[in-house]
């Protein structure tokens, strides 16, 4: 099983999958899965979903994102010998002469696309029926997210009674997520020349109101089904003025709120800027009604819902009970927002579970030890087959 682990995760490291740029891998990644007689292949885009149809009570999902963010000066990717000095030194001391591997994608999420396949390919007569989905842009605005979109277009293709996201967790259980919203705060005030500053009002200075407040506030840890999610309310990007000499009309703090999923996302969305504001995607600068900005203008940019952790499922409480067995880990609230979520919208108890550390996503010097692959594979073998 290693080997074919180890050789799939090479072949998927080798192919540039930048957002935007899934295109050729996902080419691969259909070819190989349309080699499967046991397995229906669809497309749509750059997203693919494979099922099996053997006439199972219940269906699982398993479904991993194809697209990275960004490289920086880490790709190609490259296997290393242990004791190679790029090794991450807590991967080194918790895996020792363990081969790993370096660069873009490895542990957000292409090690646990690898076993995904390595799955679909070898699980010919599993207990459950099973659909694996492999999809595009998940690391961009959620409005391309690859799932999303076939979440809309081909609801049937993704029916089932539970999923597992492979985002890395170190093959933890990591339960629901939180939400997140994206919107900038607008403070407007009239510009006039600095040499005669009490012609305008200085939208600069009126902008201190906002970060006042965000100072001020106190994130909150929500005890959400047993698990502790940890909220967050931060002002991300500012930008104002247009001249050294000019006062600003115009200023906009950027803020990213990550609230739990007690909350759904109107009600998030109403804590910030209050009842029946009309700011909505897409829709321009609107005055927040209420809520923590009010008195300043809102333009929404993105926003995702949370999801609940579900862990009464039996089919969940049974995948919990082996994790814990195998790894020690109880299950974790997921403090990041993940495609869980969507699932959660669809009714269907979903949690995340991959290798590699989450605390390496989006690094530099993102890495997995090989282990890691075999460590998903044994869970989800033995609790599937």
């Amino acid at each position: 099983m290693q080997d074919g682990l180890d050789s799939l995760l090479g072949q998927i490291m080798a192919v540039y999958s930048v957002s935007d740029a899934e295109g050729p891998l996902t080419n691969r990644v259909e070819r190989f899965l349309k080699r499967y007689p046991h397995l229906q292949v669809h497309r749509d885009g750059d997203t693919v979903v494979a099922s099996t149809d053997l006439g199972r009570k219940n269906r699982v999902i398993l479904a991993g994102h194809l697209d990275t963010v960004p490289v920086l000066d880490n790709f190609p990717p490259k296997w290393l010998a242990p004791g190679d000095p790029l090794i991450d030194k807590d991967v080194a001391e918790m895996y020792p002469g363990t081969p790993v591997m370096w660069g873009r994608g490895a542990t957000d999420m292409k090690a646990s696309d690898a076993v995904l396949l390595y799955l679909a390919a070898t699980l010919t007569d599993p207990k459950v029926d099973l659909t694996f989905v492999f999809y595009d842009h998940e690391e961009v605005a959620a409005e391309y997210n690859g799932l999303g979109r076939v979440v809309e277009d081909h609801p049937d293709w993704i029916q089932g009674d539970f999923a597992i996201i492979g985002e890395p967790t170190s093959c933890g259980i990591e339960a629901g997520c939180n939400g997140t919203m994206r919107f900038d705060v607008i403070a407007n005030g009239v510009a006039a020349h600095s040499a005669r500053a009490w012609m305008g009002d200085n939208a600069i200075h009126k902008a201190a109101e906002i970060l006042d407040r965000l100072v001020a506030h106190k994130d909150e840890a929500v005890d959400v089904d047993g698990l502790i999610y940890q909220e967050g309310l931060n002002a991300t990007l500012i930008s104002g003025g247009n001249g050294t000499n000019v006062i600003p009309s115009e200023c906009r703090v950027h803020v990213n709120y990550r609230f739990a999923p007690d909350k759904t996302l109107a009600e998030a969305k109403a804590l910030m800027i209050g009842e029946g504001a009309e700011s909505e995607l897409g829709n321009g600068e609107h005055p927040a009604t209420g809520g923590f900005f009010h008195g300043f203008d809102i333009e929404m940019r993105d926003e995702s819902p949370s999801a609940r952790p579900g862990m009464s499922d039996p089919l969940v409480q049974s995948l919990v009970k082996l994790v814990e067995e195998r790894t020690g880990h109880q299950p974790l609230a997921k403090l990041g927002w993940t495609d869980v979520a969507r699932f959660s919208q669809l009714g269907v108890p979903a949690v995340n579970l991959g290798a590699g550390s989450p605390l390496l996503a989006h690094k530099n010097n993102e890495q997995v030890p090989n282990s890691d692959l075999t460590l998903m594979a044994g869970i989800l073998i033995d609790w599937l087959d």
